[in-house]
């Protein structure tokens, strides 16, 4: 072993060959021995040289394509064995429905949001794996939901921040929304504030804010196609001014409040649309003000559809929706600045149906502006036939008198 360089045995009698080359291939036995000699030889073992995997084709850093459409993207790698190929999009929960062709490419058809993101392909083999990355841009898009806000309480006032998603491929504009969370709201019910960011921000100061209140507040994205998902919800108190030493107060009692959430939601298929119906929430300590009507597509995140359906219905019909597609829907309840967790969840497949309304409405059987327009074509419809009819009376009469004083008259007679 001492003309090898690189080799040595290690006291547990192990062979360590620091560099693996064709000097290491072959048979191997290893003989143990003492004072009293030996007892033979072990069984013979191989050793061979395999190849790690390395690639031969790598991905770009960043592909860029429009929603609906395919995007390929290629992956090969050799070794000794030949290694195996894998795709997968990191931070993804189950399986994808991405789908890889003889060639070990990545193809994505068609392509959907929620396929925006970072995806891996990793070659492995019996030796080893090696991973490389790339990114997928999804254009023609919603924006995707900010990430990372952060909440600095000041004095009446804090300031709100958050890191952008992916814009679609559009120019984004961001809103805060921000609401109190106070024991005894000023009236039935207070909605959610929303203050406009100036193009090109990502932080927002909120002032005027009530010292020694819990406020919430949530970051939404919008571009021209339309809003994203809000984003995680941060709750935070704002500072007030200094206080004098005063007589401490009594502690303040805890008020619980409960809000189940909406029950035995259903979905039916009509000839209008798919119409969703539930029942109220069982249990509301303050008065119910609305529900959200929120949805995916294809096992994709989950994205508000309509924020302001009022308390008092129990149906809704859903606005357009995709041919030979497959959704999912719930139903989140407001009460005051409160909300409930989310429904049960039901799944709506839109295949073979023919029409769907392009907006969410409430099952109807006319709209009262459409009836008030057919009510009065038929009232001016009806005057004008009447007021036709007594004209033509007036003239057959006219006529009959005519007549009657012609006969009535006596002949001209002329004498030579």
């Amino acid at each position: 072993l001492s003309q090898l360089p690189g080799w040595s045995v290690l006291p547990d009698g192990s062979i360590v060959i620091a560099t693996g080359n064709d000097d290491a291939l072959g048979l191997y036995r290893c003989t143990p021995y003492n004072s009293y000699g030996t007892a033979g030889e072990s069984r013979p073992t191989r050793v061979l040289l395999k190849d790690p995997p390395a690639f031969t084709v790598r991905p770009k850093e960043e592909y860029f394509q429009e929603v609906g459409r395919e995007l390929v993207i290629p992956c090969a790698a050799r070794g000794d064995p030949p290694p195996t190929i894998t795709w997968v999009k990191v931070g993804s929960v189950g399986k994808s429905s991405a789908q890889v062709d003889g060639n070990s490419s990545l193809v994505l058809h068609p392509l959907i949001k929620e396929q925006h993101g970072v995806w891996e392909c990793t070659a492995t083999n019996q030796v080893a794996s090696v991973t490389t990355a790339t990114s997928v841009h999804v254009l023609g898009t919603s924006p995707h939901a900010v990430t990372n806000v952060s909440v600095l309480p000041l004095l009446l006032a804090a300031n709100i921040s958050w890191e952008p998603g992916f814009d679609g491929g559009y120019f984004q504009r961001f809103s805060v929304w921000y609401t109190p969370l106070v024991r005894y709201p000023p009236r039935a019910h207070h909605d959610w504030v929303s203050l406009s960011v100036p193009a090109g921000a990502q932080h927002l100061l909120v002032e005027n804010l009530q010292p020694d209140t819990s406020y919430q507040f949530s970051v939404l994205a919008q571009n021209k196609l339309g809003s994203g998902p809000f984003s995680q919800i941060v709750t935070s108190v704002p500072r007030g001014f200094p206080v004098t030493t005063v007589p401490p107060e009594p502690p303040a009692m805890t008020v619980h409040v409960f809000l189940s959430p909406p029950r035995a939601l259903t979905a039916n298929e009509t000839v209008r649309g798919v119409v969703l119906r539930w029942d109220p929430p069982a249990r509301a300590s303050v008065a119910l003000s609305g529900y959200a009507l929120e949805l995916r597509q294809d096992k994709g995140g989950w994205e508000v559809l309509e924020r302001s359906i009022p308390g008092t219905d129990t149906q809704v019909l859903v606005p357009g929706l995709i041919k030979d597609a497959f959704y999912e829907f719930r139903l989140v309840a407001f009460a005051g600045s409160y909300i409930s967790d989310p429904s049960n969840t039901v799944n709506v497949s839109t295949a073979g149906m023919e029409v769907y309304p392009s907006r969410t409405q409430l099952p109807e059987l006319l709209p009262q502006p459409v009836l008030a327009g057919v009510i009065g074509g038929i009232c001016f419809l009806s005057v004008a036939v009447i007021f036709s009819t007594m004209a033509a009376c007036i003239m057959n009469r006219r006529r009959a008198a005519r007549v009657r004083k012609r006969r009535q008259d006596p002949p001209l007679v002329f004498s030579p």
